[in-house]
């Protein structure tokens, strides 16, 4: 019978749980991790009627290079489920989408100032099950994180531009050509609960539009037996869009499974 962990009773203990709360905050820690993440967001297509779900799967995935480097996998892969969006249920599909992958190399030892970086490329993978659902072309460019914490306090950014290699996309797609931008602001208490804020900001330089979600969430880190994890649940307003992007509130559900080396 699988039951929650006792409360940490030693100093060596808490000092464990305390790094886990940190590592699992920052997007190029040495640490290996599933998180599945939920997405649901609503007043979508024409009519304002559509609803649509993703659910992402993102592996991370360190390696050691030498003494003084890492490189740290990072892979997006989406699950989208989606209907209304155009009337007579055209668009209503269900599937994998394109898939985000990155690269991270980053030094293992924060800088003197104690900030914590990683650059490396970007690639996007057209994955997708369906036409609706995925750009149908390649992408590639380059990606950069750096961020500082103290004193319980998280803050930083991740930041990526993605241009199309597919000089000719087909007809009905816009060639990609988009810079995202997620700041991030997270304080994590005692209990290893952690509150934050982020954006998750995509500028498209073919259509001139942004796509804004903001979200605040809470995050507790915990075990069952040995194993550590931690769900995340908040909700999203997506404070700018595209025509007939999702407009208005929505909601964000998490769980990683973590496995620190």
């Amino acid at each position: 019978m699988m039951t929650l962990a006792v409360p940490v009773c030693s100093v060596a203990d808490t000092d464990s749980q305390a790094e886990l709360a940190k590592q699992a905050l920052n997007p190029v820690a040495a640490l290996y991790s599933l998180p599945i993440q939920y997405n649901w967001n609503q007043k979508m297509g024409p009519s304002g009627d559509g609803i649509q779900s993703v659910t992402n799967i993102q592996p991370v995935l360190p390696f050691s290079l030498n003494e003084d480097w890492n490189l740290i996998s990072r892979t997006i892969l989406p699950i989208i489920d989606q209907h209304g969006l155009v009337p007579g249920g055209v668009a209503d599909k269900s599937g994998v989408g394109d898939t985000s992958q990155s690269f991270f190399f980053s030094p293992k030892k924060p800088t003197e100032g104690g900030w914590i970086w990683g650059v490396g490329p970007a690639l996007l993978l057209p994955t997708g099950s369906n036409t609706l659902l995925s750009s149908e072309q390649w992408g590639l460019g380059p990606t950069a994180v750096a961020l500082k914490q103290a004193h319980g306090w998280t803050i930083g950014i991740l930041a990526n531009h993605i241009w199309s290699l597919d000089n000719s996309p087909a007809d009905d797609k816009e060639k990609v050509n988009q810079t995202f931008l997620q700041p991030f602001l997270v304080y994590t208490t005692a209990t290893y609960t952690s509150f934050g804020i982020n954006t998750e900001s995509t500028y498209d330089w073919e259509t001139k539009e942004w796509n804004v979600p903001i979200n605040l969430f809470v995050t507790q880190l915990f075990k069952v037996g040995h194993q550590p994890m931690s769900l995340q649940v908040g909700p999203r307003y997506w404070a700018d869009s595209p025509k007939d992007g999702a407009q208005g509130w929505g909601f964000r559900v998490a769980y990683t499974l973590l496995f620190p080396k």
